[in-house]
C-alpha cells in the first residue's frame, strides 16, 4: 500500500541582508516582490496538494521573519490549506534581529509550535565575519519572549570552524546556547560556497584537524548537557527530535513548495526553479529524478546512516524486501568496523561519525 504523505516545506526567499556564508536560494526583501511571490506560492500549493494530512510543516528561508505582520498572516491563510494532525509539528524559521511579540503572537494564533531560531555564534567578532545583524543579548532577549508566549520547542543554529574562532571562542559559544531555554541544537561546519561573499573575498576553510577537533568537543560537551547526539549535525533533549527532519533522513515522500524549494512525491525528486519571473509566471519546476530502486535504496543508505542509530533493518526489509546485510559491501565495512551491526540497526561506528561521507562513498 503506498504511504501518504504527510509533510510539506515552504521556503520564503526574502532576507533583509545576506550573510557572508549564505548560497541558499534568497533575495533581498522587497515590498514589491512579496504579494506576486504568496500568490504563485499559494497558486502552486493548490495545483499540486492533494489534502493529505499533514504530520509536519517546516516553513524556511531566506528569512521568514522578514516578512511584516500583514504578509505573514498572508502567508499562514494561504497555509490554513492544508489538512493538519492535531499532533502536527508546525516550525518556523526566524532571526533574532526581525522577530517581535507581534509576529511571535501571530505565530502562536497560527499553530505554529516549534521556531528554529539562526543564532551561528554568540560572538560579535565572529558575527561580524558572517555579517549577521544581532548580538548574545538580543538573542537572549527573543529566547525569552518566546517562552514566556508559551513557546517550548526551540531549536538553535550554531556554525563552528570560522576562521580564526579558537576552541576557547566555540566553549564559550556553546557554555552561552546551553544556558538558554531551548531543546535542539543544529550545528554546521562553515562551508565556503561559490557565489558567496566568503569566495569572493578568497576566505579559506580551517584547517582539516582543527574541524575535527571542534567536532568531537561540540558532542562531547552537548552530550554532557542532557543533549542526545541522533543525528550527524543534530543534538536535542529527550524527545525533540525535529519530526520534520526526521522524514528527510528516513528517505519519506514530501511536498516542497515555494522558490528552490525541493520535493520527493510519486518516486519523484525535484527542484523548484530559483528565477523569481518563472516561478511567478507559474513555471515551478527547474528539474525532476524519477527514481529507479536502486536510486531509492541509494537515497535510503545515504540519509539513513546520517542518523547515529542508522538504518533498521526490519523497516529496510519492509521497505524493499531486501536484506540491509546483502547489500553493497555492507559485510566489508562491517569487519573493517565503520559500520556497527548491533541486532536491529546498522549503523556507523560512533568514532567513524567525523569522515562518515569516506564510509558513503562505497554507496554511490
Amino acid at each position: 500500500m503506498k504511504k501518504s504523505v504527510t509533510s510539506a516545506y515552504i521556503h520564503i526567499p526574502f532576507c533583509e541582508h545576506i550573510c557572508s556564508y549564505c548560497d541558499f536560494c534568497k533575495m533581498y526583501y522587497d515590498k514589491k516582490w512579496i504579494n506576486n511571490y504568496l500568490k504563485a506560492l499559494e497558486k502552486e500549493i493548490k495545483n499540486n496538494y492533494q489534502g493529505e494530512k499533514l504530520k509536519t510543516i517546516y516553513i524556511g528561508g531566506g528569512t521568514p521573519s522578514s516578512l511584516d505582520v500583514s504578509e505573514l498572516e498572508q502567508l499562514f491563510e494561504i497555509l490554513n490549506t492544508f489538512n493538519k494532525e492535531n499532533d502536527i509539528e508546525f516550525t518556523m524559521e526566524v532571526n533574532p534581529e526581525n522577530i517581535t511579540k507581534e509576529k511571535l503572537l501571530l505565530m502562536k494564533k497560527y499553530g505554529i509550535n516549534r521556531i528554529s531560531m539562526g543564532v551561528e555564534s554568540t560572538n560579535d567578532r565572529l558575527l561580524k565575519f558572517l555579517n549577521r545583524k544581532h548580538d548574545y543579548s538580543m538573542v537572549k532577549e527573543k529566547i525569552n519572549l518566546m517562552k514566556e508566549i508559551g513557546f517550548n520547542n526551540i531549536n538553535v543554529d550554531l556554525i563552528y570552524a570560522i576562521p580564526n574562532e579558537t576552541i576557547m571562542d566555540l566553549k564559550n559559544d556553546l557554555d552561552n546556547l546551553t544556558n538558554l531555554p531551548i531543546n535542539h541544537i543544529s550545528l554546521y561546519s562553515l562551508m565556503i560556497n561559490d557565489n558567496t561573499k566568503l569566495m569572493i573575498d578568497k576566505i579559506k576553510p580551517i584547517d582539516e584537524d582543527l574541524d575535527y577537533e571542534m567536532y568531537n568537543y561540540i558532542g562531547n560537551y552537548l552530550q554532557e548537557k542532557g543533549f542526545n547526539h541522533y543525528e550527524i549535525s543534530n543534538f536535542c533533549k529527550e524527545g525533540y527530535e525535529s519530526l520534520h527532519n526526521l522524514v528527510y533522513w528516513h528517505n519519506e515522500e514530501y511536498y516542497g513548495f515555494g522558490l528552490g524549494a525541493s520535493g520527493y512525491l510519486n518516486n519523484i525528486r525535484y527542484e523548484n526553479t530559483k528565477s523569481i519571473s518563472n516561478y511567478l509566471n507559474g513555471k515551478y519546476i527547474l528539474e525532476e529524478e524519477e527514481l529507479t530502486i536502486n536510486d531509492k535504496i541509494t537515497y535510503e543508505l545515504i540519509l539513513g546512516f546520517r542518523l547515529i542509530n542508522g538504518i533498521n533493518k526490519k523497516a529496510f526489509y519492509n521497505k524493499y524486501g531486501i536484506n540491509l546485510i546483502d547489500l553493497f559491501n555492507i559485510k566489508d565495512l562491517i569487519k573493517e568496523k565503520k559500520l556497527i551491526d548491533n541486532g536491529s540497526h546498522i549503523k556507523v561506528s560512533y568514532d567513524k561519525i567525523y569522515i562518515e561521507n569516506d564510509i558513503l562513498i562505497n554507496f554511490l
